[in-house]
């Protein structure tokens, strides 16, 4: 085999771009929740997604959204990032491809959303919200076998 077939056949898998596609920030009982004393309850919610972009190129992104809430139900904020990237995935069987855009991509982009959740809730006001470390390739099983089903 040729240096070049080598080339050809071997596996490719780069970040390509990385970026914050989606922001949003409320506060809707501003200013006066900044009076509350009461500590609010935290919720998050994680989700991703892929989809092709072209050939060998996907875009791959994570959604973390914060709401935190007081005791009668009164929303204090809502946060909600999209941290996105476009990979490039080449040369990769498709299984490997769905199981790099549902685990591989998410690990790389999770701290990107972590930073700007807690660099936003900060900025708006309020101690930062660190968020806990996610298991993707649990969420990635889950969903399979919810698809299987």
């Amino acid at each position: 085999m040729s240096e070049q077939d080598q080339e050809q056949q071997q596996s490719v898998f780069t970040i390509e771009k990385l970026y914050v596609k989606d922001l949003s920030l409320e506060v809707p009982h501003a200013p006066q929740i900044f009076l509350e004393q009461e500590t609010p309850e935290v919720d998050l919610r994680i989700s991703t997604d892929s989809k092709p972009v072209e050939d060998g190129f996907y875009e791959c992104s994570v959604t973390a959204t914060v709401t935190a809430k007081l005791s009668d139900g009164r929303v204090v904020f809502l946060n909600e990032v999209t941290q996105s990237g476009i990979f490039r995935l080449s040369n990769i069987p498709e299984d490997d491809i769905k199981l790099l855009l549902g685990v591989a991509c998410p690990n790389i982009l999770y701290p990107y959303a972590r930073e700007v959740v807690s660099s936003t809730i900060s900025r708006a006001g309020f101690p930062p919200v660190l968020l806990a470390p996610v298991n993707f390739e649990a969420m990635y099983q889950q969903s399979e076998e919810q698809a299987a089903q």
